[in-house]
């Protein structure tokens, strides 16, 4: 598996973030949903890194959307057939360090109460609850999550 940086908009990516839409849209309605589109993934405040495995295919992506006062965690998605290997802690892992390079001292997220296995899996990975941030509504469809990050020695 490698895993880098790159931009949304290849074909790959692509269909790995409708297979993303496509799952969300199964657990939410429309407007409980605050996904980034496609233009927005490719703005220049926006680090995005994709997965991909020994064949080169996008198995995993996610996003940090860098703010003056945060990072906030978007679009973080392991393909069903992948998960469970590791992918989505070491994708997680090097967004996070390049947020820290970038000065972020503060990573936020939005999720939503139906997907228990990230809900796990971020609190397995330190990120704590908290209330509504940025221009998120008050949402029972929503949880808010976020990590102090801190750079490593």
């Amino acid at each position: 598996m490698h895993i880098t940086l790159e931009t949304p908009d290849q074909p790959d990516v692509i269909a790995l973030i409708a297979e993303l839409d496509a799952y969300q849209d199964s657990l939410y309605p429309p407007e409980n949903r605050y996904a980034l589109n496609l233009a927005a993934l490719t703005q220049p405040n926006v680090l995005f890194a994709v997965a991909r495995n020994a064949e080169h295919q996008a198995i995993a992506c996610g996003a940090i959307v860098l703010n003056t006062e945060y990072g906030e965690l978007k679009r973080m998605y392991v393909s069903p057939a992948c998960r469970g290997q590791g992918v989505a802690r070491q994708l997680l892992g090097l967004l996070e360090s390049t947020a820290i390079k970038a000065g972020v001292t503060l990573l936020t997220l939005e999720t939503g109460p139906f997907q228990p296995e990230a809900l796990a899996f971020y609190a397995a990975c330190g990120y704590e609850p908290r209330g509504p941030f940025g221009t998120y509504p008050e949402d029972p469809m929503s949880v808010f999550l976020q990590k102090q990050l801190r750079p490593t020695a």
